[in-house]
């Protein structure tokens, strides 16, 4: 195997897994850091114990604050800020950029503009970029993967080959990696689970039972279906591991971000309280604002994303918004 340069920006959760694998994989890999602090303590340490406590990580694993030493004679480059700040990151990027492959990890949609990951890249970049972008996106937890418990995603890509590079830099026996084209589906399906998950956690918060966790999640992929095929994305991916995959993960497992937020929710607190006291991103609180203003726009329903709003952004009580979910008027289960 031929070791290839990689540059990982982002060294939260997920950004410092993910470099940690390649790493593992026998690539010569450099993640870089928002916080001088955090690569000092990686550096120093081999742990990375703001983000993932307790977890060794490979000694390979070089860590860095300067984006030129990051980025130098690198072949592929690993997007993994949160949502929000991928445009500021990979505009300071920009100038050590030059045709590697841009491998997007962040799951969201930018406020403001309502743009996937590969659209602020596209703006940021040129459209030039889109031809050697893949998306890497599935349900998986950072604190699983460190700790090479069995897990696989998706890579998508227009490009077939970029997309099976992408597969043989990060696969391995515990880490199994699928391609695929639909970047849409992909990008949308690994967004949009976020909104889900608050939903299941705000079901669960108010003790409504296993009953209408699974509604809310077979009913959420629904809605989740009809924004990706309205905006040209395929129904089959909602059906695979960036769809039906992280939604139920994100929607049941004791790691997410999205679900620990909903059920504080549920149990009374207040939206902004309880994000102040998280210490950590939550994708779905943003992305819920995105989900809605798209849906909008497009014409396209969807009531649990609406309902979720309702209690993040207008200070609806999470009774009362369930009460209007379910005086909808009744409807077929397939409709457009």
């Amino acid at each position: 195997m031929t070791a290839r340069r990689v540059a990982v920006l982002g060294a939260g959760a997920w950004g410092t897994a993910l470099g940690d694998t390649v790493a593992c994989n026998g690539h010569h890999v450099t993640l870089w850091a928002f916080e001088d602090a955090v690569a000092e303590q990686i550096r120093r340490e081999a742990t990375n114990e703001r983000y993932l406590p307790g977890v060794e990580l490979s000694p390979d694993l070089e860590v860095t604050s300067s984006f030129s030493a990051a980025l130098e004679n690198t072949e592929f480059v690993v997007s993994v800020s949160p949502s929000h700040a991928v445009r500021s990151v990979m505009e300071a990027a920009g100038p050590y950029l030059a045709d590697q492959t841009i491998v997007s990890a962040s799951k969201g949609i930018e406020i403001g503009t309502d743009l996937r990951m590969s659209e602020v890249l596209a703006d940021v970049l040129g459209s030039g970029v889109l031809e050697r972008f893949v998306v890497l996106s599935g349900p998986s937890f950072a604190a699983e993967l460190v700790r090479h418990l069995p897990t696989a995603v998706v890579a998508a890509s227009a490009s077939s080959r970029r997309a099976e590079e992408v597969q043989q830099l990060f696969q391995n026996r515990h880490f199994r990696v699928y391609t695929q084209p639909d970047v849409i589906g992909v990008e949308l399906g690994g967004s949009l689970k976020n909104v889900i998950a608050v939903a299941a956690g705000i079901s669960d918060g108010l003790e409504l039972g296993s009953n209408a966790r699974a509604a809310l999640i077979t009913r959420g992929l629904a809605e989740m279906t009809r924004l990706v095929c309205r905006l040209g994305g395929q129904e089959h991916t909602l059906a695979g591991l960036a769809g039906t995959g992280d939604l139920v993960l994100t929607c049941t497992g004791d790691l997410s971000r999205n679900r620990t937020f909903g059920l504080a929710i549920g149990a009374g607190r207040e939206p902004k309280e309880v994000l102040d006291g998280m210490g950590s991103v939550v994708e779905g609180y943003r992305t819920t604002r995105a989900a809605h203003e798209l849906a909008e726009s497009l014409n396209v329903e969807m009531p649990i994303v609406d309902a979720v709003y309702s209690i993040l952004y207008e200070g609806v009580g999470p009774q009362e918004a369930l009460a209007m979910l379910m005086a909808r008027e009744p409807k077929p289960e397939r409709w457009s």
